[in-house]
This record gives C-alpha cells, sequence and structure tokens, in this order.
C-alpha cells in the first residue's frame, strides 16, 4: 500500500452527477441531526437513572442496565454494518437504522416495567449503532473532496458536542417533563430525519456497482466472526461498565463475562485473520499507521466522554451546582468545539494529521493538568474555561485522526476502518469511564484513610477545630453534646469533602497522562498526501 492508493478509491472520486442531484449541506445536516440523536443517547439516561427507577419500581443500579444494554447493542452492530451496508445498499439499511432507532425510542418512553425497557434499549441501540459508520459513507459520496474536511467537521461537532448536551438535556427533561421524555423527543426527529433522507438522498452509481458486485462473487455474511466480535466487544462492555458496581472480580458475573470476553478474543484473532473476507479484519491494526490511529482513537472516545461525566459530577457533588448549572459549565466549551470544528475542517487539507493530533493531544493534556488544581475557592468560570481549552483540543484531534487513518488503505478495506475506528470510539469511551470511576473509588478511600489518621484526640489541630465547631454549633443546639456531635458529624463530612477532591484530582492526572501518552502515537504517524480533501470510508 502507498500514500497514493487511497486517492484512487471509489469513494474518494468527485461525487457523481446521481448523488449530486440534492444540496450535499442539506444531506450533512440531516445525517448529523439523526447522529447526534445516537450519540446523544449515550448520555442523556444516565442521569435520568434515579427517575426511571422510580417510575418503574426498581432500584438504581437495576435501572442502569438501561444505560449497558445500549452500548452492548451499539458496540454489537458497528461491525456488520458495513456488510450490511454494501449488501442490502446504503440509503436502504440507512433508513432502516433511523427507522429502528426512533420506534424503539418512542417504544422506550412507553416502557410498561423494566424487561420491556431493556428490551427496546437493545433495539434502540442496534438501530443507532449502524448509523454512525453509514453517515461517514453517505457524506463521503456526498462532497467532492475538497470539501470533505468541512462536512465531516459538521459530523464531528454532532459526535463531540451530543455527550456534553446529553446530562444536561436529560436532568432539566426528567426534571420538569418526566424521564420518559428522554426517549419520546427522538420520535419527531427520527420522523422528520426518514423524511428527509428518503427525498434527500440518491445513493450513487459506484455504491450501486459495487453492490452488484458483491452480489456476483457470492460473498456471504461472516457468522462465526459476527459471533466472536460480538461476544468479545459485548461481554467487553458489560465488564467496563459493570465492574465497579459489582465489585469486579469478586462478582462471579464479572468473572463470567471476562472469561466470555478472553475466550472470545483469542478465538476472534487466528478465525478473523484467516478469512478471505472477515467481519473485522485485524491485520488493519497491526498496521503502524492505522494501528496508531486507531489507539489514538481510543484515548479520544476515554477523554471525550470521562471528562464530559465526570466535571459535571464534580460540581454538583462538591460544589453544589444543579443539574442546569452543571450543564452551563461545559456549554461554553461545546460553543468552542463547534467553531474549532470548523476552523479545522478548513485547515485539515493544508497541515499534516500527525502535526494536528499531537497538538491536539498536548492541549488536551495541559486542560486536565489544569483541573488538577481543583479546590474550594473555585469559580464557575474557572470550570467553563476548563471545558473551554478541552474544546479547542479535541477537533485538532478528531477530524485529523480520520485522514491520517484512512491513508493508504485499499478500496475494499475503508468500510473496515469505518467500523474499526468508531468501535475504537465507543470501546475508548467505556474505558475512559471505566478508568476514572476505578481510580476515583480507590483514591477516595486511600485519601480519607490518610486524611482520617489526622482525626484523633492527640492531635492539637483536630482539638482546636472540634472546639471551635462546637462553639459554633453551641447557639443552635439543645446541649453542650448535642453542639459537640454536630462539630464531630462537621469534620467527618469536612474528611469525605477533600477525600473527594484529591480524588477527583487524581482522576485527572491519570486523564492527563492518557493525553499526553497520544503525542508521540500520533509523531510516528507517516505524511500524507495534502489537497484532496478529508479521506473518508465510503
Amino acid at each position: 500500500m502507498t500514500d497514493h492508493v487511497a486517492s484512487l478509491q471509489p469513494g474518494f472520486e468527485p461525487a457523481d452527477d446521481e448523488a449530486c442531484t440534492s444540496n450535499p449541506w442539506l444531506v450533512a445536516i440531516v445525517v448529523s441531526i439523526a447522529v447526534f440523536m445516537e450519540v446523544l443517547d449515550t448520555t442523556i439516561a444516565n442521569v435520568a437513572l434515579p427517575y426511571i427507577g422510580g417510575g418503574l419500581g426498581v432500584s438504581v443500579d437495576e435501572a442502569s442496565w438501561a444505560v449497558t444494554t445500549y452500548l452492548v447493542a451499539n458496540a454489537v452492530i458497528l461491525t456488520a454494518s458495513s456488510f450490511a451496508a454494501k449488501r442490502f445498499g446504503r440509503k436502504p439499511f440507512y433508513l432502516a437504522c433511523v427507522t429502528l432507532f426512533a420506534v424503539s425510542s418512542v417504544l422506550c418512553g412507553f416502557a410498561w416495567d423494566l424487561p420491556s425497557l431493556l428490551l427496546f434499549r437493545v433495539l434502540q441501540g442496534l438501530g443507532g449503532g449502524g448509523m454512525v459508520p453509514v453517515s461517514q459513507s453517505i457524506l463521503a459520496d456526498s462532497f467532492p473532496p475538497a470539501k470533505r474536511g468541512q462536512a465531516f467537521a459538521l459530523f464531528g461537532i454532532a459526535v463531540v458536542v451530543a455527550p456534553v448536551i446529553g446530562p444536561t438535556l436529560g436532568g432539566w427533561l426528567s426534571d420538569n417533563w418526566g424521564w420518559r421524555w428522554c426517549f419520546l423527543i427522538n420520535g419527531p426527529v427520527g420522523i422528520l430525519s426518514i423524511a428527509l433522507v428518503s427525498f434527500l438522498l440518491k445513493e450513487p452509481k459506484t455504491a450501486i456497482e459495487e453492490r452488484q458486485k458483491l452480489k456476483g462473487e457470492g460473498i456471504h455474511f461472516d457468522i462465526v466472526g459476527f459471533l466472536l466480535v460480538a461476544s468479545f466487544l459485548g461481554s467487553l462492555e458489560v465488564v467496563l461498565d459493570r465492574g465497579q458496581e459489582d465489585d469486579w472480580f469478586a462478582s462471579s458475573f464479572i468473572v463470567t463475562f471476562t472469561v466470555i470476553c478472553v475466550l472470545s478474543f483469542v478465538a476472534m484473532i487466528p478465525w478473523e485473520a484467516t478469512r478471505r473476507h472477515p467481519m473485522v479484519d485485524v491485520r488493519m491494526v497491526a498496521h503502524r499507521q492505522f494501528g496508531a490511529c486507531f489507539l489514538v482513537m481510543l484515548a479520544t472516545g476515554a477523554i471525550l466522554l470521562a471528562t464530559t461525566q465526570f466535571l459535571p459530577e464534580l460540581v454538583q457533588q462538591d460544589f453544589g451546582y444543579t443539574a442546569t448549572w452543571a450543564g452551563l459549565a461545559l456549554s461554553p466549551g461545546g460553543l468552542v468545539t463547534m467553531v474549532m470544528m470548523l476552523v479545522i475542517g478548513r485547515i485539515s487539507g493544508k497541515v499534516q494529521p500527525k502535526y494536528l493530533i499531537a497538538a491536539g493531544a498536548i492541549v488536551i493534556a495541559l486542560a486536565m493538568h489544569d483541573l488538577t488544581r481543583i479546590n474550594p475557592a473555585l469559580d464557575f468560570w474557572f470550570f467553563a474555561l476548563s471545558r473551554m481549552l478541552i474544546g479547542v483540543g479535541l477537533p485538532l484531534v478528531f477530524i485529523p485522526i480520520t485522514m491520517a487513518s484512512y491513508d493508504g488503505i485499499p478500496p475494499d478495506k475503508t468500510d473496515q476502518a469505518s467500523a474499526l475506528m468508531n468501535v475504537a470510539r465507543n470501546v475508548g469511551s467505556s474505558i475512559g469511564v471505566s478508568l476514572a470511576l476505578n481510580v476515583l473509588a480507590w483514591r477516595q478511600q486511600f485519601h480519607q484513610a490518610r486524611l482520617v489518621e489526622h482525626v484523633v484526640p492527640s492531635s492539637i489541630p483536630f482539638q482546636q477545630t472540634l472546639q471551635q465547631m462546637t462553639g459554633y454549633f453551641a447557639p443552635h443546639a439543645g446541649s453542650a453534646g448535642d453542639a459537640q456531635r454536630q462539630a464531630f458529624a462537621w469534620i467527618g463530612q469536612q474528611v469525605q469533602y477533600q477525600a473527594s477532591l484529591l480524588a477527583y484530582m487524581d482522576v485527572f492526572w491519570v486523564l492527563m497522562l492518557l493525553s499526553a501518552a497520544a503525542v508521540p502515537l500520533a509523531l510516528i504517524l507517516r505524511k500524507v498526501k495534502l489537497g484532496a480533501g478529508t479521506p473518508m470510508a465510503h
């Protein structure tokens, strides 16, 4: 493979007349709206879990399966989407995915018990997981090479900004309209998307010819490979999402799924490596260019979702913010991300991706380092500015990584590349959240144990604090004993508060190191041919 192979792919040629009968920007907007709703649903239900549990009469822990089942179904279908799009046609498959996503979303809103909600969430995850890689293909065929960087900037806005809006929107809807509206809102958007896609989108001749060629060659669905990949990714998602709540390997449930994950992975590698038409071409990850991009996308997904989930939790738990104000703290970063996506979309064809990715990773690492300075005196704008700095870095990684990852990929492997990069983003997101959760829990216990060592009667600072707080509570307490008990309780709360802040600092240190690790990976990427737009799987 050479650096020029990508430019010879059918999907990289200027869109043909049939594909350009509609305004490509309208197609991009319609496709991005659908993708926005799909990515939004990875986070919107998180803050609604207490409401879902109360509404369905189950615990929050049981309700959290509504998040896990969606993530598992989403990961499983990703690898099969490229084959289905080729076999049945990109437009029919995309419409089927949007329809399934919209219908199952409405059914989630009308779920009558937990099993019905979980079933509908699985269907929703299957529909949503098929949309994202096919959306990339649609955009690549709708735009000439010179405009693809800008088109994928719009796509990137949907992918990066949606997780930021999800928790805020989910909290607001749950507070004011009920948790069911977190799912029902997808119904009208889905109907509009189906209508617009049906009217605007036409499949290009190259895609039709490719489908006819596929049928003529008699290529069959790799069912064994799909089952192995699905078992591996599905069990991995379960372990990552449920591990912390179920006490990891102290739980037979987690041990069982870990064994399934390992066995599926061990069997998947030789099977997929020896197939002529594998479900996932694992050999691609062994190539320096694509493998490095795969790892960087893992780190990007981890940073994106981990920071999106833990910043709102931090300001609500330790700084007393409401869900609305926590969302507002993230909002300026979302605006910066949107602007930067458009800027990077324009310059991505002029600057080598490896340098943009390295710069973005450095900016994100600096933002994580800035967050290690958290203390009780911080105000709203500290968190808003930190998120804005992250909003500068993410687009510097997200768009160029697309250009670099598809460089040198032969024409018959671009759909595989698209699926693998989306798997990297999804799995990376789960790894990031799981890693941060474990660091937070472990370090909070550690810091609390260290702080409690100083809360002893022989400690003069402890005696002074206890005396001062007892005097503070005395006018409001019924007796001196009550005042002292309130003082003890206050000291205990302060120990937990300080342990929590220190643990969050450790989380941001880990995320900073993760971001920094992406810099050398970016610099080992080879240079790509510039000036032909952003190469993308078709």
